[in-house]
C-alpha cells in the first residue's frame, strides 16, 4: 500500500488533443473537511487507508494541493437529454485530477465532482450539494456490492459553503473512480460537429486502452459498437433484476464500458411497480423502470449514429452494419435478463416456460403490491409461508408456488443447495430511498455522519445477514412514500 505521494499517475486521456478537454484547476470549498472515507475503494488504487487521517488529506484529494503527476481537466461532450440532442454539455462540475496506474497495470480515473466552475458549466456554479453527494457515494458502493458494474467512490468532502438549488444547501465534493469516464456523449459531440478525425482518435483511444482485443478485428469500429451494445444490454438487464431505476438515462450518462454512471435521481423498487418513476422531474415517465430496456436501445442507437463515419466509407454500408449490430440488442438483453431471473428463482436449467413462470410471479406481485426485494429473498429461505405472508391474495401465491415447486422437481432441485445459491443473488439489503434520506437528514441537521459509514459497510455486502442491522431488511417506513427526488438530487 502507498502514501498519496507514491501514487503513480499515467494520464492517458489528457494526452489526447486539447479539443477533448480543458485544463483548469479545482476550486476548493470553504472550510472543507472529510466526511467519509471508503477503504475498499482506496485499496483499488493501492492507497493505504491511514492516509485519510493526514492533516492535509482533504487539501490533497480536493486538488488544492496537487500531487505530482496530476493533470486536472474537464472533458467536453454532448448528448441526448430526455430524447433531445444538446450540442455541448461536458463536465460542468466534475474535474478529472488524473489517472492512477496500479502495479498490475490497472487505471483508475480520480474525478472530483463538485470541484467548481468549468468551461462547460453553462452558467452553473460547478458545485455539488451534500444531499446528492451522499446519495451517489452510497449507491455506487451499493451497486458494486450487488455485482453490478459501476463507478466507485473514495470519499466525501464536506464544507461550510452554501450552495443554492431548490433551497440553500451545504456544498460538498465526491471523489469518484472509474477505469474511464468516456461516455456516448463524447462520441456524439465529435460526430455532430463533424470533427471526424477527433472521432477516430477517440475510438482508437477507447479500443487501445479498454478493448485492445478488438484491434485485430477486420473492422475494429464495428466490433467496438458490438461490445458497447452487449455491455449496455447486460447492464440494464442487471438493473432490472435488482429493481434499480436510474432516473436520468440520457446518452451523456451512458458509459462506453458498460458502467452505471452519474447517480442523480435513482431508486430501488419497494413494492413491485413496473411503471415506477424515480425522478420527480421526469413528468412523462420517459425513464420509468419498465422503459429502461428500450431507453438503452435508444442510447446505443445514438452511439451507433455517432460512429457511422468510422464503420464504412460508404454511408449506406455503414448504416447496414450499425443496424445489424443494433438488431442484437434485444436478444442480448432478453437472454441475460432470463439468466438472471432464473438464478433469482434458483433454477439451474433453462426451459421454455420459465419466462411465463417469472412473469406470473411479477404479475401477482404487482397486483398485491408485494415488496420486490423481500419476495425474492423470502423465496431463498425454504419456507413458503414467509413468501406467502407478503401477499394479500394468498391463494394467488399458492397457485403460483405450486407451479414453481413442480418446476423445481423437474430438475431434482435440492432445497439446501438451492437456498444457498439464491441467497447469493437475492440481496437482503438494498439502498432504499428512506435509508439515504436518514443519512442525509442526520448529516444536514446534526452534522452527524455516522449513518453514512454504517450504511456503507452494510451495502458493500448486501447478501450477508448483518444481524445488528436487521432493521434495514424490512419494509420502508410510511413516511418514505413522501420522499421525492429530482434532477437536482
Amino acid at each position: 500500500m502507498k502514501t498519496l505521494e507514491q501514487l503513480q499517475f499515467n494520464n492517458t486521456f489528457s494526452r489526447l488533443p486539447t479539443g477533448f478537454y480543458s485544463r483548469l484547476q479545482t476550486t476548493p470549498l470553504a472550510q472543507q473537511f472529510l466526511i467519509s472515507f471508503n477503504p475498499a475503494a482506496a485499496e483499488l488504487i493501492e492507497l493505504h487507508a491511514s492516509e485519510a487521517q493526514r492533516a492535509d488529506f482533504v487539501d490533497v484529494i480536493s486538488g488544492k494541493k496537487l500531487l505530482p503527476g496530476c493533470d486536472p481537466i474537464a472533458a467536453c461532450y454532448a448528448g441526448h437529454q430526455f430524447g433531445h440532442y444538446v450540442p455541448r454539455l461536458g463536465d460542468g462540475r466534475a474535474i478529472l485530477l488524473g489517472e492512477v496506474e496500479t502495479a498490475s497495470g490497472q487505471h483508475w480515473d480520480l474525478q472530483l465532482k463538485g470541484a467548481g466552475v468549468t468551461p462547460y458549466s453553462r452558467s452553473g456554479d460547478g458545485r455539488a450539494v451534500l444531499r446528492s453527494t451522499i446519495r451517489e457515494y452510497l449507491c455506487s458502493e451499493a451497486m458494486h456490492g450487488l455485482g453490478i458494474p459501476t463507478t466507485r467512490a473514495l470519499c466525501i468532502i464536506g464544507s461550510q459553503e452554501e450552495v443554492y438549488r431548490e433551497s440553500i444547501e451545504p456544498g460538498a465534493m465526491l471523489l469518484r473512480m472509474a477505469p474511464s469516464h468516456v461516455r456516448f456523449g463524447n462520441f456524439e459531440y465529435y460526430f455532430y460537429t463533424q470533427q471526424f478525425e477527433h472521432l477516430k482518435t477517440l475510438a482508437d483511444y477507447v479500443i487501445s486502452h479498454f478493448y485492445p482485443q478488438l484491434a485485430e478485428e477486420k473492422n475494429p469500429y464495428q466490433a467496438l459498437l458490438q461490445q458497447v451494445i452487449k455491455r449496455t444490454a447486460e447492464l440494464i438487464a442487471r438493473w432490472q433484476s435488482v429493481g434499480f431505476a436510474h432516473g436520468v438515462m440520457n446518452s451523456d450518462n451512458m458509459s462506453v464500458l458498460g458502467l452505471t454512471l452519474d447517480y442523480g435521481p435513482y431508486g430501488f423498487l419497494d413494492h413491485y411497480d413496473p411503471d415506477y418513476i424515480c425522478n420527480h422531474s421526469d413528468h412523462h415517465g420517459r425513464y420509468a423502470f419498465n422503459k429502461q430496456p428500450e431507453t438503452g436501445l435508444f442510447n446505443v442507437s445514438c452511439f451507433a449514429q455517432a460512429i457511422l463515419p468510422l464503420l464504412d466509407e460508404d454511408t449506406d454500408a455503414g448504416v447496414a452494419l450499425a443496424r445489424s449490430a443494433l438488431n442484437e440488442y434485444e436478444a442480448i438483453f432478453v437472454q441475460h435478463y432470463a439468466f438472471l431471473m432464473r438464478a433469482k428463482l434458483g433454477l439451474q436449467t433453462a426451459q421454455k416456460d420459465d419466462q411465463k413462470l417469472c412473469n406470473d410471479l411479477l404479475a401477482i406481485m404487482q397486483k398485491n403490491q408485494a415488496d420486490y426485494t423481500l419476495v425474492f429473498r423470502s423465496l431463498s429461505q425454504q419456507d413458503a409461508s414467509l413468501s406467502r405472508d407478503l401477499f394479500m391474495d394468498r391463494s394467488a401465491f399458492d397457485d403460483w408456488y405450486q407451479q414453481y415447486r413442480a418446476r423445481l422437481l423437474q430438475e431434482n432441485s435440492q432445497d439446501s443447495s438451492r437456498s444457498a445459491a439464491m441467497k447469493q443473488v437475492n440481496p437482503k439489503y438494498i439502498l432504499r430511498n428512506y435509508m439515504a434520506e436518514m443519512a442525509i437528514r442526520l448529516a444536514e441537521d446534526r452534522q452527524d455522519y455516522s449513518e453514512i459509514d454504517r450504511q456503507l459497510g452494510l451495502l458493500q455486502s448486501p447478501f450477508e445477514e448483518h444481524n445488528a442491522l436487521e432493521r434495514y431488511a424490512g419494509y420502508p417506513p410510511e413516511w418514505a412514500q413522501r420522499i421525492a427526488v429530482s434532477c437536482s438530487s
